[in-house]
């Protein structure tokens, strides 16, 4: 393998790296992948390091010398059938060998696949919030204005995605609107208790999964992505429960 081979073979374990990290894969994970990636096409040595946001990786070979490419991630979201197939294909990329062109197709394949309908996912939306409603000792009014904030908020959640706005912000937006919401359904008497509605559409906000990746980072030896992670999360938290108690001030 030649330099020019090796820069290429690289670009194509830290495209696989970089889908794993915006899929919402744990960082040890990715680092693992890229480097048996890079030692199954011929490297002799292979250093990855990554942490949320940001990947870096270096090979070494007698015929290639040494080459090193960067990446940064700037979106994450948590798409396990994703994950699946990375993992599928960086398998195959290992055990049984690929040309740089099947790599490059199963790249894009997997890119564009699609997840849930938007209408699935409205769906789900509807039944987390009011059942989470129920749970917390809401009645039934309660569960359907739930519900109902809930379907509001994934659509308010499309429309603030597509825009270039911070997650935070977006986050903020999202818990102001859903509060304001459970309130004015009580003040208008078509439901009973604004706080129960409010913990049914809280569940669709708060980040459990980014929380509980970052427990499990600090655990397995990752401590600057695990701090990272814990200290976005608390963050958010703050900030969704800030946007709740506002919209809760102005019917007091």
């Amino acid at each position: 393998m030649n330099r020019q081979e090796a820069e290429q073979y690289l670009y194509y374990a830290m495209n696989i790296g970089e889908l794993l990290l915006e899929n919402g894969a744990e960082v040890g994970r990715v680092e693992d992948t890229v480097r048996r990636i890079c030692l199954a096409g011929g490297a002799e040595r292979a250093d990855v390091f990554s942490i949320t946001s940001s990947m870096s990786a270096s090979i070494y070979g007698k015929e290639f010398g040494s080459c090193t490419q960067t990446r940064r991630v700037l979106n994450t979201v948590s798409d396990f059938h994703k994950l699946e197939e990375l993992n599928c294909l960086s398998r195959k990329i290992c055990e049984d060998g690929m040309t740089f062109g099947e790599i490059e197709r199963e790249i894009e394949r997997i890119q564009k696949e699609q997840g849930y309908s938007f209408w699935w996912l409205v769906l789900d939306y509807a039944l987390i919030s009011g059942s989470f409603c129920v749970f917390f000792g809401g009645n039934a009014r309660d569960m359907v204005i739930s519900a109902l904030i809930g379907v509001l908020l994934k659509f308010l959640m499309t429309f603030m995605q597509k825009t270039a706005a911070n997650h935070l912000f977006n986050a903020l937006i999202c818990s102001v609107a859903g509060g304001f919401l459970a309130n004015l359904a009580v003040f208008a008497s078509v439901a009973d208790h604004a706080d129960r509605i409010s913990i049914g559409n809280i569940m669709l906000l708060i980040p459990g999964i980014a929380f509980t990746n970052s427990l499990r980072d600090m655990f397995s030896g990752d401590t600057i992505t695990g701090l990272i992670r814990f200290m976005e999360s608390i963050l958010l938290a703050v900030i969704i429960a800030f946007g709740f108690n506002i919209a809760g001030f102005y019917f007091r």
